[in-house]
């Protein structure tokens, strides 16, 4: 008898288990609790879909924490592999000038139609509205969402690929987790998150503008480049992402949140320190205006730095130089993009197969695994769905 195979969660590691599972004699259901498949895929494409970056596979593994364990799936799907696989769908991609890979149109809705498509016609099964609500061995309890019937079905294998717990409303709730034990799970932490900070009224003239290339660290940690938004509750861009993960680990250790801005990369101190001379001819705001203080700029120098500090030259410019903002948290776990934490990797098996259970396996952000914004979590969501996929045709060709 040919074998059943039941995948819950239609997001994009779902989808590319079954994939790798519809090239061989399965029949393969995808149970989706939502209307219609991966629609935090969808939000993510709205402005632009960044689905993977070109840069060398040394840098873009360095970006994941558990590099070492994602390595051996993600090389097999990198930027390239992820390109011609767009391009078998009949989506032509490019690169942009930051290295960042888009399909053309830029949408994520035509390349999802395209998948969809194919699935459908290599004999995928999709359920939609069909939310499973216990696992019992490799039973599965389903209940149609719209008449609350509930079927108990027998399956030969299980994916997992049911999300974290970010955007709930997209179909990631976490509910999953009552079906492990509690020590199988790092506690989710929101990852790819705005961070807060209490402003006074003196800066609400410039909530929505950006501190313009601006170089961001923690304590002693790595530097990175970009540009960072004001907003009313603190401060938003995917250079806030990038220094996620140190931040995070300041909370852990128990130390006071802070981030640290070099306004003005670009000049040195001493550079800095010529520029803002006072002048009888020029007011304060002139000078620093010359100096390269722009309007937002200025307001959070104003906010952050003591007055007495303003007219002296050289302890501004150290300041301007490493500008420390003390922060008070991160935005809703709800809000996140991504989240950290998820099934630990000691409890799962090389195939991504559970330990104590042999015949489910787990995909994409379920597991315990953290990257930045720029393609690199679709990427691991594309390889570890693929590695689970294939985990399931080996366990299964073992049974046989």
């Amino acid at each position: 008898m040919t074998k059943r195979i039941a995948i819950i969660g239609a997001g994009p590691a779902g989808l590319m288990a079954a994939e790798v599972l519809s090239q061989y004699d399965y029949h393969v259901h995808i149970y989706e609790q939502k209307p219609s498949a991966a629609r935090k895929f969808l939000m993510a494409g709205k402005t632009g879909l960044n689905i993977s970056h070109s840069e060398p596979f040394e840098t873009f593994i360095q970006r994941y924490d558990q590099r070492e364990w994602l390595e051996p799936w993600v090389q097999q799907c990198d930027a390239l592999w992820i390109q011609n696989w767009m391009k078998g769908l009949g989506v032509e991609s490019y690169i942009g000038s930051s290295g960042r890979v888009f399909p053309i149109e830029m949408k994520a809705a035509p390349l999802l139609r395209s998948w969809l498509k194919r699935l459908a016609e290599h004999g995928v099964q999709f359920h939609y509205r069909h939310r499973v609500i216990d696992i019992l061995g490799t039973q599965l309890s389903i209940q149609n969402v719209m008449n609350e019937h509930i079927d108990q079905i027998h399956f030969d294998a299980i994916i997992l690929a049911c999300g974290a717990v970010s955007w709930p409303s997209l179909g990631s709730d976490g509910l999953w987790q009552k079906w492990l034990n509690r020590d199988e799970i790092e506690p989710f932490q929101a990852s790819n998150v705005g961070v807060e900070r209490h402003w006074s009224k003196f800066m609400q003239p410039v909530f929505g503008e950006p501190l313009k290339r601006v170089e961001a660290w923690v304590s002693d940690g790595a530097k990175t480049m970009g540009d960072i938004v004001i907003t009313h509750y603190g401060l938003e861009s995917g250079l806030i992402y990038k220094q996620g993960r140190a931040l995070r680990q300041q909370k852990k250790n128990r130390q006071p949140l802070q981030l640290i801005l070099d306004l003005l990369p670009d000049q040195n101190r001493e550079q800095l320190t010529q520029k803002l001379q006072p002048s009888q001819r020029q007011s304060l705001n002139n000078v620093w205006r010359k100096a390269g203080l722009d309007h937002a700029k200025a307001n959070l120098v104003r906010e952050l730095v003591a007055k007495e500090f303003w007219y002296q030259p050289n302890i501004l410019a150290q300041k301007i130089k490493h500008l420390e903002i003390d922060l008070t948290g991160f935005r809703s776990i709800e809000e996140a993009i991504s989240c950290a934490g998820g099934v630990r990797r000691e409890y799962l098996t090389e195939h991504l197969q559970l330990k104590n259970h042999s015949k489910i396996f787990v995909c994409g952000e379920m597991l315990d695994w953290d990257a930045p914004t720029g393609g690199y979590l679709l990427t691991a969501c594309f390889a570890t769905g693929r590695a689970a996929g294939e985990g399931v045709h080996q366990c299964l060709l073992s049974h046989q």
